[in-house]
């Protein structure tokens, strides 16, 4: 593995961890988002149960 200068290692610390913490927050927000429409459908359908 080639040297790297110690600037170097911290970008790349502060880049694998910004990564991570990225598709953790979109991996939060797609369950997030897909709950909040599964909630949405299953109201729907209890409102519209009795067919009025």
């Amino acid at each position: 593995m080639p040297q790297l200068s110690p600037l170097n290692w911290i970008f790349l610390f502060l880049l694998f961890w910004t990564a991570v913490l990225c598709i953790s927050v979109l991996i939060w927000w797609s369950n997030k988002v897909y709950y909040k429409s599964e909630s949405l459908k299953s109201s729907d359908l209890e409102e519209n149960k009795w067919n009025w």
